[in-house]
């Protein structure tokens, strides 16, 4: 390529309108490597609690070792909360059946808090998704668009400078479709992010789900295991209400 056009070139001509295009694509592109990468990091944490919770949890002799199995308290665990959030839900529908829930049977109440639990995880994963989706649907037209300006100021150019020619006219074209690729360059990770990470979420909903139902069967009929434990640390026999 001639030394007097490229992306340099571009860059040096272009006016304020076009840095601005171009340092929001960069931004964008930024933006959603990183996201890529954080979220590809936490599903890959959690599809590991979620082989701890198939293979650890329903192994252990009762819930305390069953919940610790699960890793730290402080640590984002949607299996750990969705156990702790059962746990709580009994063992307030046990104490409180003054309280308007009580009108709830147990099962209805249980089911209510896990619910609840699981639409948080879901929140939390799908966090991040969108700024995905908007940067692969957006990306493509303010890549468009700076192509339509530099071309619109290429011609402006040529035009004040008296010289009409093809090359004249090829050069200042050409480096504006360069945006046109930069928007595309940007648009096609973020798809194909969004797509991939929205998949491996859904896998991991499926066995959140599954853990639920697990779950909701124990507290209401003790039938994975015999004992839960109470707030003050013993240890005492799960029973429907």
């Amino acid at each position: 390529m001639n030394s007097a056009f490229g992306i340099t070139h571009f860059w040096q001509q272009g006016d304020v309108v076009m840095r601005i295009v171009t340092l929001i694509l960069l931004i964008m592109s930024v933006a959603s490597w990183a996201v890529i990468g954080f979220k590809s990091w936490r599903l890959w944490a959690v599809s590991r609690q979620a082989n701890i919770a198939s293979s650890q949890f329903w192994h252990s002799k009762n819930l305390a070792q069953g919940v610790a199995a699960l890793g730290d308290v402080n640590a984002a665990n949607p299996f750990r909360d969705l156990a702790q959030d059962g746990l709580n839900a009994v063992e307030h529908h046990a104490t409180s059946r003054d309280d308007l829930h009580g009108a709830l049977s147990v099962n209805e109440w249980l089911s209510s808090c896990l619910r609840r639990s699981l639409d948080n995880s879901a929140a939390r994963l799908h966090s991040g998704l969108s700024v995905l989706a908007s940067i692969g649907s957006t990306a493509p037209f303010v890549g468009l668009f700076g192509t339509v300006w530099g071309i619109y100021h290429a011609l402006l150019n040529i035009g004040s400078s008296g010289q009409v020619g093809l090359d004249q006219v090829a050069g200042p074209v050409g480096e504006a479709l360069i945006m046109t690729a930069f928007g595309l360059a940007v648009a096609i990770p973020a798809v194909l992010g969004y797509n991939t990470l929205l998949r491996s979420q859904k896998g991991v909903m499926a066995k959140l789900n599954n853990f639920a139902h697990d779950l909701h069967a124990y507290f209401i009929t003790g039938s994975r295991v015999s004992q839960v434990v109470a707030n003050n640390g013993s240890v005492t026999p799960v029973k429907a209400h």
